[in-house]
């Protein structure tokens, strides 16, 4: 039981440390949110911006990392 609880911790504990460097150097990685895929609609008072690309890449970096740990 513990063991488990430690890995879900490390998880979250690392997923914390990946915010923080995203909203810390986020500038510097300017190709995230400008991907293939990435909707943009721009009109004269409208923006409308949904990051599909970027999501489908966060989802699968996620998805390797819970991957790996579950090995």
């Amino acid at each position: 039981m513990y063991n488990d609880l430690g890995k879900v911790l490390i998880v979250l504990g690392l997923l914390l440390v990946g915010i923080g460097l995203l909203m810390t150097f986020g500038v510097k990685f300017g190709f995230l949110g400008r991907l293939p895929g990435d909707i943009r609609i721009e009109r004269e008072n409208f923006t409308f911006f949904f990051p599909l690309g970027t999501c489908l890449l966060i989802s699968l970096l996620l998805s390797l990392l819970f991957w790996l740990f579950r090995r």
